[in-house]
């Protein structure tokens, strides 16, 4: 078996170092011991594109808000579904993960930030959330393990009641604010439906053949 080979470092700003490690043809994106991300574990990901799309307005080309690129599976499940008129904001705070996303990991990337559909946003989902007032059909955030700053304590924001204050702002009447996390957080749902959302919380497999670790995607709605 071939050992794990370091491939590049980056710093979150704010925050913690990333290591971007190879291990055969498989990608991993460390911080210290914790995978936070891997090639080979994509499906919750992708379900947070596919479940939201599903739960939009019918007939209508929406704009998407994508807070964190990752390894991009939800940006390329969100293209695969979409039509040609659709719009996707993806918001990358960290620079490197665009680097390694257009470098050693470009045939995982398969072109996506290419689209024509797709505006790059370097900087804080943050800022984009909070300088806009419904434009976004829906925002989706995987910028951290869940609704906590285990990569940079800022992005406790985002989960707060003034950060979800913030996203109801930035979303269109009916629009969906959908959260990836790592486990299930009880409070969090509570914060949620205590902002005003309709919350859906669903389990979904980290494979996306059903296999894997237990995920969780909140979709909370407007009425």
């Amino acid at each position: 078996m071939k050992p794990r080979e370091l491939i590049s470092t980056a710093k979150v700003p704010g925050g913690v170092e990333l290591r971007l490690i190879r291990h055969d043809d498989d990608y991993v994106i460390m911080l210290d011991a914790n995978e936070l991300m891997n090639s080979r574990l994509g499906g919750s990901e992708e379900a947070l594109a596919v479940m939201t799309c599903e739960r939009l307005r019918k007939g209508a080309d929406p704009h998407l808000l994508i807070g964190g690129y990752g390894m991009g599976f939800t940006l390329r499940a969100a293209l695969a579904v979409l039509g040609p008129a659709a719009k996707v904001t993806v918001a990358e705070l960290v620079p490197e993960i665009i680097d390694w996303a257009r470098g050693p990991m470009a045939k995982l990337t398969a072109g996506c930030l290419d689209d024509p559909r797709v505006h790059l946003l370097p900087g804080d989902v943050a800022a984009a959330i909070n300088s806009v007032t419904k434009r976004y059909d829906a925002i989706l955030l995987d910028v951290d393990n869940g609704p906590s700053g285990l990569t940079r304590a800022a992005n406790d924001g985002l989960y707060s009641m003034r950060g979800l204050a913030a996203a109801k702002a930035a979303l269109k009447p009916g629009g969906i604010l959908a959260i990836w996390s790592a486990a299930p957080d009880a409070a969090f749902t509570r914060r949620l439906q205590k902002a005003g959302f309709t919350v859906d919380e669903v389990t979904v497999r980290a494979r996306s053949n059903g296999k894997g670790p237990r995920h969780v995607i909140w979709f909370a709605g407007l009425s």
